[in-house]
């Protein structure tokens, strides 16, 4: 290799993320920036399955998605870092992915790589255990992004950090919220129809995979469950530092809930810790959590401040992941 940095973009359904770390993995840059690239694609429900299309990333999403990777391009190109491009849920489903990638690419240089929903699984998981002391128990990772949500669990005893199994469901706080919640506030019947949604997927993929109600430590990652810690503890700016590890307990994230919910969004924004651009998403981000909370009984989960970018970036500095240059 001879580069000394690293750098991943990962082009979610939700939010467009950089991280670059230097030759040793100190963090250089890590910017999150929402862009919705998902925009519109919850109008038509997926399968279970979450198999298939439902859509096309629209012209306004692809726009300010492209805008922000052209500003972490350039912050690339001054670290010299060694660049990887992932896209997720909403890059799955769309059927125009592949002239968006191209225009990706005319910006950076680099094909972006379409993640399956097992590869995302994974670099979430390796990415939030990764800080993370090991236990001798089984670790689960619950990733809630725009378009998808990911089970995910694996063992980091004896020093090592390895998956076992992964399911991807297709609730997302993108298109959840475009599905579900119509109202602002949202009705009591359509928040009780939004959780019950993702409460009866959760019952299945137990029936199916027994080991996910069986975990020693979860471990929560992505945007909503990060905000929804930074509401709790009433955080004015952001600091990784006191939500990196917080505890967050079932009946905090309940309460973060009931009050969100039962907000407007004129009056949700003026919440410490919620950003503007989430406070359009973030109920349904609440009811997703808390559906997964009550179903496999949880009395707490783990906040993890990193994810999927800090796995794909341990890729790409042990060689394991090759960057798409051209």
């Amino acid at each position: 290799m001879t580069n000394t940095a690293f750098a991943a973009i990962d082009i979610g359904s939700n939010s467009t993320n950089l991280l670059i770390v230097d030759a040793d993995g100190r963090e250089l840059v890590r910017e999150v920036n929402v862009t919705a690239l998902g925009e519109g694609m919850g109008t038509t429900r997926m399968g279970t399955t979450g198999v298939g299309t439902t859509g096309v990333l629209t012209a306004a999403a692809i726009s300010r998605t492209l805008a922000v990777i052209t500003q972490y391009s350039a912050l690339v190109s001054q670290h010299a870092a060694q660049l990887a491009i992932t896209g997720t849920a909403a890059c799955r489903m769309a059927a125009n992915t592949a002239e968006f990638f191209a225009q990706v690419h005319s910006i950076t240089g680099v094909h972006p790589r379409l993640l399956s929903a097992s590869d995302e699984a994974r670099l979430a998981w390796q990415g939030a255990v990764a800080s993370l002391p090991p236990i001798d128990g089984v670790t689960m990772v619950v990733d809630i992004g725009g378009a998808s949500t990911e089970l995910t669990i694996g063992d980091t005893r004896d020093g090592g950090a390895a998956v076992r199994n992964s399911v991807s469901l297709p609730y997302g706080v993108v298109t959840h919220t475009e599905a579900e919640l119509h109202s602002d506030p949202p009705r009591a019947e359509e928040l009780a129809n939004a959780i019950s949604i993702m409460a009866d997927a959760v019952d299945n993929a137990v029936i199916e995979h027994p080991a996910l109600g069986e975990a020693s430590r979860v471990v929560g990652v992505a945007g909503s469950i990060v905000t929804i810690g930074a509401v709790e503890l009433g955080l004015r700016t952001y600091d990784a530092s006191r939500l990196h590890g917080m505890v967050l307990t079932r009946a905090a994230a309940e309460d973060v809930f009931r009050t969100l919910a039962t907000e407007t969004f004129a009056q949700r924004v003026h919440n410490p810790g919620l950003a503007l651009e989430r406070a359009g998403v973030i109920v349904a981000g609440c009811c997703l959590l808390v559906a997964i909370m009550r179903r496999l009984h949880l009395d707490h989960i783990i906040v993890s401040t990193h994810n999927l970018l800090d796995g794909l970036v341990a890729e790409l500095r042990a060689g394991t992941t090759l960057p798409g240059n051209a």
